[in-house]
């Protein structure tokens, strides 16, 4: 008897990521130049085992050196067709150096003015303004 497989259960994947805007005390935003996107701000996927919180932390200090604390929670921004799940953070940094990274080329921190004209790759630079706009938080914006 042939088995029926269209009963099976898949889970279905999604890529969870976390990502942070850095802001320092004199009002700039730490970013990355990253090899294939540009200026963006550091984060990366979320690994098995580690919160989103954590990940956030992970990525900005492997990207840029930076240690940081997490002031607080901002939003979602969902890739629906991709699956893909991006978690935002509004944060501030407490220790280390800029360095740079294999996925870093370049790292620094950069007036708020400056970031519409650096950051160009998809809707980053949206990301980074629902960060900083209190008023619209906490989104989930889905595209």
């Amino acid at each position: 008897m042939g088995q029926n497989t269209s009963h099976i259960y898949t889970p279905s994947k999604h890529f969870v990521s976390a990502a942070t805007i850095v802001l320092n005390d004199q009002k700039e935003i730490l970013l990355i130049k990253g090899p294939k996107r540009g200026w963006e701000m550091p984060g990366g996927i979320v690994e098995e085992g580690e919160s989103l919180k954590d990940a956030a932390i992970r990525e900005t200090k492997e990207e840029s050196g930076i240690d940081i604390e997490v002031l607080k929670f901002c939003g979602i921004f969902q890739n629906v067709d991709k699956s893909i799940c991006n978690t935002l953070f509004l944060a501030k940094p407490i220790g280390g150096k800029l360095t740079t990274s294999p996925e870093s080329l370049e790292v620094g921190f950069f007036p708020i003015e400056q970031v519409p004209e650096m950051v160009t790759f998809g809707n980053f630079r949206q990301r980074i303004e629902h960060c900083l706009d209190n008023s619209i938080q906490p989104f989930c914006v889905e595209f």
